[in-house]
This record gives C-alpha cells, sequence and structure tokens, in this order.
C-alpha cells in the first residue's frame, strides 16, 4: 500500500467518522488519532476507539473543549494538518493554529446548506434531490470557513439516512484523497462558501441543521403525508419514527405517499384517521394518505403490514 507522503492527525468519534478514519489510513499516515474516551458505565461499541486500537494508532482522548486543546498543543505533532469528521467537539483557534495548514473538514452537504450537526438528515427531510461533501477549512464559527472542494452526488427517491451516509462517506474518502495532496503541495487554497456555491450552482443561502431529540421521532397526523415520509426515511436509525395504532406502539419504517386524488374513499377524514382496504393501512394526513409499508410493533420484529393486520388488523 502506498501511502500519501504527508501524515496527518485525525479528530472525530462517531461511527461516520470510525468508516472514515478506516478509509483514510488506506492513503494517508495517519500520526495521532484524538477522540472521545469511552463514557463511564457504557458496554456498547466505541467506533473510533475500535478502529483505532485494531490499527495500532496512537490515540488521544479528550471529553471537551478544553480539554481537547490542551492535549492536542502538548503533544506538539509533526504533522502539519488536521482532518476532522464527526468529532462532536468545539475546536479552539489555537488548536487549529497549532498545525500550519490548519484542519480540514469533511462535511457532509453542500455548504453553506445545512451547517451544524446533521446535515445528512437535514438533506433527506428536505426533499433536495443532491446532496455532497465539502472540504472546509476549520474556523470557530461553525461551518462557515473558507472551502477547498465540493463534490455533488444524487439522493434518489426512497433513499433512507444509513444508505446516505454511506455513500457519502465514500464520496468524502475520494475526495480526501484527491483534494489534500494538492492543498499540502500549496496548489490549492480556500474560496469562500458563497463563491463555490455560485461556481457550482447552488444555493448560496445558509441553512441550519441541528441535532435531533426523541421527540422528532412523534409521528404527527396533523403533517402532510409527503414530509411524514421523509421522516420516516430519515428518521430510521435515530430517533425512530412512532406512534399508537389500535392500542399498539408501533416504529413505522417503510411507507409511501398516496394522494386524495389517487385514493378517494368516501369523503375526506380527519388527520389520523385509519382506513384498511385490501391488506393495506392508510392514515390521513392534513394532505394527502401514508400507506404503511413495513412495522415493528413493541417488543417485536419488524415486519410487512400484511403480517401486522393479519396479528393486530381486529383492533384497528
Amino acid at each position: 500500500m502506498n501511502l500519501i507522503n504527508e501524515p496527518v492527525v485525525f479528530f472525530g468519534t462517531g461511527p461516520v467518522a470510525a468508516t472514515s478514519l478506516k478509509l483514510l489510513t488506506q492513503n494517508f499516515r495517519v500520526e495521532a488519532v484524538v477522540t472521545k474516551p469511552r463514557p463511564l458505565h457504557h458496554h456498547g461499541n466505541v467506533p473510533v476507539l475500535e478502529v483505532a486500537e485494531k490499527l495500532n494508532l496512537p490515540i488521544i482522548e479528550v471529553s471537551n473543549k478544553k480539554e481537547s486543546t490542551d492535549k492536542v498543543i502538548a503533544a506538539h505533532f509533526s504533522s502539519r494538518l488536521g482532518v476532522l469528521i464527526d468529532f462532536g467537539i468545539l475546536i479552539e483557534q489555537k488548536v487549529i493554529d497549532s498545525f500550519s495548514l490548519g484542519i480540514v473538514n469533511s462535511h457532509f452537504s453542500l455548504l453553506p446548506q445545512w451547517r451544524g450537526a446533521d446535515p445528512i438528515t437535514f438533506s433527506i427531510l428536505s426533499g433536495q434531490s443532491k446532496t455532497g461533501v465539502s472540504l472546509m477549512l476549520l474556523v470557530e464559527a461553525m461551518d462557515e470557513g473558507p472551502l477547498l472542494a465540493v463534490s455533488e452526488m444524487d439522493v434518489p427517491p426512497g433513499t433512507t439516512t444509513p444508505e446516505l451516509t454511506q455513500n457519502l462517506i465514500e464520496l468524502s474518502d475520494t475526495l480526501l484523497k484527491d483534494v489534500l495532496p494538492k492543498y499540502t503541495a500549496g496548489k490549492l487554497t480556500g474560496s469562500s462558501q458563497e463563491k463555490i456555491a455560485e461556481t457550482v450552482g447552488y444555493s448560496a443561502r445558509p441553512t441550519y441543521s441541528r441535532k435531533l431529540t426523541k421527540e422528532d421521532g412523534i409521528l404527527d397526523w396533523r403533517t402532510p403525508a409527503k414530509q411524514l415520509e421523509r421522516e420516516i426515511r430519515a428518521y430510521i436509525e435515530w430517533p425512530k419514527s412512532r406512534c399508537i395504532l389500535g392500542g399498539h406502539a408501533v416504529i413505522v419504517t417503510a411507507s409511501h405517499v398516496i394522494t386524495d386524488e389517487q385514493h378517494s374513499v368516501g369523503s375526506k377524514q380527519s388527520p389520523g384517521s385509519i382506513l384498511v382496504v385490501n391488506k393495506t393501512l392508510t392514515i390521513q394526513t392534513s394532505d394527502g394518505k401514508l400507506a404503511i409499508d413495513r412495522i415493528k410493533p413493541a417488543g417485536k420484529h419488524e415486519m410487512s403490514i400484511d403480517a401486522f393486520l393479519n396479528g393486530y388488523g381486529k383492533d384497528l
């Protein structure tokens, strides 16, 4: 394996970071991995720690911004460049300045679209047909740094968050492998997000994502069916799309939209009204009906709507 002759320090914590780190080590020499420690009393996976340990990479564990600053500055890295993906801790300017070439953040949206904590989910929620990866030079302000490069990709209808995440991880790795050698060789400099957006031809108006809460997963039938279908795809891993059907707590894992013109049985019902016809279950929303395709009752395995109706249909 021929590594690119430029060491980097990797900053990352979550599952996206873990997969990205594994790919990054195939092309770059990683001097150290800066990541969050294993939480107390945590018995589940700690993805980045596990990847770093398996690859015998030096690890620096940091829990907050101050600890990150103190430990990174004290490390006196030889690397001129940091690479940050899915880190979850704000970086102070003095940490950025400790690398002569700064820190490159691979952000999974077309900046300035979806700055913030969860750009992938919000790309699906917004119904956009394209997203991408932006390689940004980190600044203290949230996701406002100059861009080294962007790369677009399509978001096909029906895409879920896990599917889009994997595609963006692979796109990010391809972009890092292509762009970082040019940047470290002095052949590439950053440009403003607005300039890049205008050049590529997408909106330069900033939009912002946020961290999701468990309450986001509650299906509200007063919302249009089109938006609820997006939520179900976007929230399939977390917080999951939940509701009560026939007195049973369920998680909806797949659905499709039926407009009122396509499915007009009697007069339009109020939002939340359930209709079962020919082994299909539809729920009236504020605009259109949502057909439930797959579902997971509490304490049970995921099942088709046909199987659900066979077991629970009498309660609807």
